[in-house]
């Protein structure tokens, strides 16, 4: 039976009639409030019945009823502080359930029922429906949870739970809430990590996009000052010309033949300048590869792949000149 005091405080504290009296208004849901808390304390009696103001979310205070107490779960573990508030429009709104901390224990945030700021929101609270529940069976239902994964353990539950052939309706549905919510968890966490690695990954590509851009840039620029000295040459090399042709025509007759030894004569010279060209080409862009390899610009991955292509590529080169030239060819 429930303390005779407690029973006497709920109801002093259900017929008060002055500014302080509770925000429930209608008697048959006071009586209703009286039977079920009554029936609690009958199967919890270390819980005490008290009344005060309550703040909504909203903002909205009201004047409740509530219970406080230790509930036990077992021996093997601390017990947990609970603090039951009776809604105003108790029984077809669920009561408010919060557990208290302290600095021996405190409840770890990523418990599947109990929120940061110690609400819990079970799956008997979410599927709360009159006449069907009540107080104790809420805190009975707690007592189960709680002996699967207790909200002062930093650990998800264990072995523990009931086989899945054993356990009732609503204890395969707090098991199952859990095991998604740790699932989702970790989901989350792993996803969390993923994208920090992008992030990283992305910084590291924006600063090699930076570096390349640089690279591509002065390769411009020496271009074009290549471009302009050539042209510049050209010019000078025009007015050379002109002046030997005006004052030294032997001189000009001997500068076009030394030009003609250096031009290919007949197409296989000319494949063969052809071809030793690109070999000197193939040579400097592997040059360039090693210099964007040692700078970090490009991964040893794609370093590898085209050096690969590019020794292929040379090897043929090669291999037709020395077809072509015979071994003594001076690549």
């Amino acid at each position: 039976m429930a303390p005779t005091s407690s029973i006497q405080f709920i109801d002093a504290a259900l017929s008060c009639t002055t500014p302080f009296s509770l925000s429930y208004t209608d008697s048959e849901q006071k009586w209703l409030i009286r039977k079920h808390l009554i029936s609690f304390l009958q199967d919890y009696p270390t819980f005490i019945p008290s009344n005060d103001s309550f703040t909504h979310n909203d903002g909205t205070t009201v004047n409740l009823l509530n219970a406080t107490g230790y509930l036990h779960v077992s021996s093997s573990t601390p017990p947990i502080h609970l603090t039951i508030w009776v809604h105003e429009s108790y029984p077809f709104i669920p009561p408010m359930v919060f557990i208290s901390s302290n600095n021996a224990n405190h409840h770890h945030h990523n418990h599947p029922f109990v929120d940061s700021c110690g609400g819990i929101a079970s799956a008997y609270l979410q599927t709360w429906s009159y006449p069907g529940h009540n107080l104790s069976e809420l805190v009975h239902n707690l007592v189960k949870i709680f002996s699967h994964d207790h909200p002062f353990a930093n650990s998800s539950p264990g072995p523990t739970l009931s086989h899945p052939s054993f356990a009732s309706k609503r204890e395969a549905l707090d098991r199952l809430s859990a095991m998604l919510h740790y699932d989702a968890a970790a989901v989350m966490s792993k996803t969390a990590e993923e994208i920090e690695e992008l992030s990283i990954l992305q910084v590291e590509m924006k600063k090699r996009a930076g570096v390349i851009e640089n690279i591509v840039t002065e390769l411009e620029m020496e271009r074009k000052k290549l471009k302009e000295r050539a042209m510049e040459l050209g010019d000078k090399a025009d007015v050379l010309r002109s002046w030997l042709a005006a004052n030294d025509p032997k001189s000009f007759e001997v500068m076009n033949e030394i030009e003609d030894a250096f031009e290919a004569i007949g197409e296989g010279s000319k494949i063969v300048v052809e071809k030793l060209a690109a070999d000197k080409a193939v040579e400097d862009v592997i040059y360039a590869l090693d210099k964007a390899l040692e700078e970090e610009v490009v991964s040893f991955e794609i370093y590898i792949r085209q050096i690969r292509m590019l020794a292929r590529e040379q090897f043929f080169h090669r291999d037709f000149l020395v077809k072509l030239k015979g071994w003594d060819i001076r690549i």
